[in-house]
């Protein structure tokens, strides 16, 4: 009796400790997907794809074109879709599809799209499963980063098909019957893209056809191999019997058909199916075992480990491995294939905040690549991008791409040419480009005047003031950094303090102003955009990520601001809508939240609850920023609160979740706020471990009494880049009550500048 008994206790041990240890599986694709056009609870679609894949793949509940392609309410799957959109604002490019299908052939996307239930589909990061009811047919898909492997699962039938649709734009197909094989390429965009512009694909299959036809622009070819035109499709047809696998391995290039096949034979070659999809799970498993949670529940894990995965999926690999071994890339800029690394799918505006700083403590490396591929992109188009998808696209404000860089560098990150990235930098803070997202819009004004001025047909103006005087702080730290000439470093430090002319004493909040000196009029707090980008005054009044002081003394001291942070949750959440002529959705997300004028839907806003470090207040930011954890994000397909970003919404979350977050990059810190796990152990490239341990943590005691660092009493409200780099502990010491005498004073708090300007 005793050694079976034994032996059941270690069995189901090891099978217990393989579950905990796969920590892909707390990851919820599904999250922020139950969204539409009129309201964002994320915006997402399931990406089944590796850590920053050049390729991601999607279930197709919606028709070709549309931004919103997987929406969780849909009841039908019209295809499997190779997929790069980073936004449905931005929509996709280079997209094409798989279908299975078993009787009558049905080419229109409408009719053929095939009912499926969520109780039945699975979603992981690595593996997808769904099944098809009006088929009888199985489908399930498996990533690597620019490849992928497809089993379908058919009924016994004598008319199986396999639908390859290369999408409308430009798109031809090619059937090798001999081989087994469908080549082709699909051209769809919505800008950013050379006159060249092609995504080739290859697809294997392991099993004979015994028909085929094409489809072109509205003609279907029974018997032809090939087609070529503005849609077109590949039809391939079988016989199978009940339970019959039909493999399909898949692999593009953006460079060549023949690098589409080197890709495929590198990435997939001989694998079976299972083996993948293991490769797939170990891969992320590895990356999420670099930030180990412990001490929350199930749903909080999930929540984390769900956010962990949007943070690690964009910006998008947009380079690949040539026969020499070489890192090539497709230029989306000017159409070459050139060496070197090259990444693309971001906009800065929202991943500067807490996603580039994520990469800057946990993947160095990938940051130096990123960094390479900026300058790149410098080199390909002659500026820096600041929204690209592949390429430069007319989207958002700001000149964030000094932020990145500066932060990065100043981290110690090196590997990429810090020159040629600085002359690009220098060449944005004196020039507007090509586009209004592209150099610096307004810049003419901004430097002459220290603000862009309402009147003078330059849209949301004083935005751009308050980005442009971050960026020019960020720069003026790297100037001295890297030696520049003092007159170049006196010319960023006064352009730093930017922001103070934008900022009405009168009202106490920011706002336009003219060119003439006066403040536009009339003025409401809650007028969403005109002077300001996707928010309000009440947001964009705390966008001094660099001068939190300054910030302070513009109010007339540090209580009053605290004074106006505290109104902003308890304010009533009305709105000006005029600009946009429509109530946006932004605006629907902050007044459903319930949180007041906070719209942590929305970017500008996110890092606000953290300035009570810098006030003497941090018990507030504690308990908001678990209200806003608790409140604002679950592991549902409801589970964010807003447009994920490209990740930005999650890594807010994940930062929070750790009990710190980066509110101004380049400075090298990250304030302090109220951690959610009993114990989370992060995993450091250089293999240092650094612990957050907060043994009391609960959903009670959400307080910080007391911060020990390796063992030494820790009254700071801020924690350095350079402290977790070496390793160490971090201590918490969580109450119920809030302590209001830690980290009242100004030692505790974080970089202002106004503090350090010398």
């Amino acid at each position: 009796m005793f050694l079976p008994v034994l032996f059941s206790l270690m069995v189901f041990g090891q099978l217990k400790e393989s579950r905990k240890a796969s920590l892909v599986e707390y990851v919820n694709p599904l999250v922020g997907t139950d969204s539409d056009h009129s309201l964002s609870n994320g915006n997402t679609y399931p990406a089944i794809a590796l850590p920053w894949g050049m390729n991601f793949w999607t279930p197709q509940t919606n028709k070709m074109g549309n931004g919103w392609g997987y929406m969780y309410h849909d009841v039908k799957i019209r295809g499997f879709k190779q997929t790069h959109q980073p936004s449905p604002w931005i929509n996709d490019y280079a997209a094409f599809s798989l279908f299975p299908e078993t009787g009558e052939l049905i080419v229109d996307e409408n009719r053929r799209a095939s009912w499926f239930s969520h109780k039945v589909e699975i979603s992981k990061p690595h593996y997808y499963r769904a099944y098809l009811s009006d088929y009888d047919v199985v489908a399930e898909i498996a990533p690597t980063e620019r490849a992928a492997q497809f089993r379908f699962t058919f009924p016994e039938s004598s008319s199986s098909h396999i639908l390859v649709d290369a999408f409308d734009k430009g798109s031809m197909v090619k059937i090798s019957p001999n081989e087994k094989k469908i080549t082709g390429y699909c051209r769809n965009n919505d800008g950013g893209v050379p006159e060249n512009f092609h995504n080739y694909f290859v697809i294997r299959f392991d099993k004979e056809f015994t028909e085929l036809a094409t489809w072109k622009d509205s003609v279907y070819t029974k018997g032809s191999n090939m087609a070529e035109g503005g849609h077109v499709m590949a039809i391939i047809s079988f016989k199978t019997k009940k339970g019959e696998q039909v493999h399909a391995r898949v692999a593009s290039s953006f460079i060549s058909l023949e690098q589409a096949e080197l890709n495929l034979s590198r990435e997939v070659g001989e694998q079976t199916f299972d083996q993948t999809r293991n490769k797939a799970a170990e891969t992320w498993n590895k990356e999420f075992a670099r930030v180990k949670v412990e001490g929350g529940t199930v749903d909080q894990n999930r929540t984390f480990y769900t956010a962990l995965y949007h943070t690690m999926l964009f910006p998008r690999k947009f380079y690949e491995i040539d026969a020499n071994d070489k890192v090539v890339h497709y230029s989306p800029y000017n159409g070459k294939v050139l060496p070197g690394y090259q990444f693309t799918d971001n906009g800065f505006w929202d991943t500067f905040r807490a996603v580039y700083p994520y990469f800057t403590l946990m993947h160095p490396t990938l940051s130096s690549h990123i960094m390479e591929g900026l300058a790149n992109t410098f080199n390909e188009s002659g500026w820096l991008p600041e929204w690209a998808s592949p390429g430069h696209r007319d989207c958002m404000v700001g000149s964030n791409s000094a932020v990145i860089i500066s932060d990065a560098y100043l981290k110690g990150i090196r590997g990429f040419d810090i020159s040629k990235l600085y002359e690009a930098i220098l060449k944005n803070t004196e020039n507007e480009g090509p586009m209004h997202s592209v150099g610096r819009f307004g810049v003419k004004y901004y430097n002459k005047l220290g603000y862009i001025p309402y009147n003078v047909g330059v849209n949301e103006n004083t935005a751009r003031t308050l980005e442009y005087s971050f960026a020019d702080w960020c720069i003026w730290k790297l100037a001295k950094d890297l030696g520049r000439p003092q007159e170049e470093i006196d010319r960023f430090a006064k352009r730093a303090l930017n922001y103070q002319n934008v900022f009405d004493k009168s009202v106490n909040f920011m706002r336009g102003r003219n060119e003439d000196g006066t403040f536009q009029s009339p003025f409401r707090p809650d007028k969403w955009g005109d002077a300001f980008t996707e928010g309000s005054s009440w947001h964009w009044t705390w966008c001094v990520f660099h001068d939190p002081q300054g910030l302070a003394n513009l109010f007339g001291g540090r209580q009053q601001m605290a004074d106006r942070l505290d109104e902003m949750f308890a304010a009533a959440p009305t709105f000006d809508y005029s600009y946009y002529g429509t109530q946006i959705h932004e605006i629907t997300e902050m007044l459903i939240a319930n949180m007041g004028q906070y719209a942590h839907g929305n970017e500008p806003v996110q890092h606000a609850i953290y300035l009570y470090d810098y006030l003497g207040q941090p018990w507030k930011g504690q308990y908001w920023i678990r209200q806003t954890m608790d409140k604002l994000y679950n592991p549902n397909p409801d589970g964010l609160c807003g447009d994920e970003d490209n990740g930005q919404t999650s890594a807010w979350y994940v930062f929070s979740a750790m009990g710190f977050y980066p509110v101004a990059s380049g400075t090298g810190e990250y304030a302090i706020g109220s951690p959610l796990f009993k114990k989370i152990t992060l995993t450091l490239e250089n293999g240092k471990k650094f612990e957050i341990d907060a043994p009391q943590n609960s959903a009670e005691n959400i307080y910080l009494n007391k911060i020990t660092l390796d063992g030494a009493v820790y009254d700071k409200n801020y924690i350095t880049h350079t402290a977790f780099l070496k390793g160490g502990k971090l201590q918490f010491d969580m109450t119920k009550v809030p302590n209001k005498f830690r980290g009242t004073l100004p030692e505790s708090f974080p970089y202002s500048f106004s503090n350090h300007a010398k």
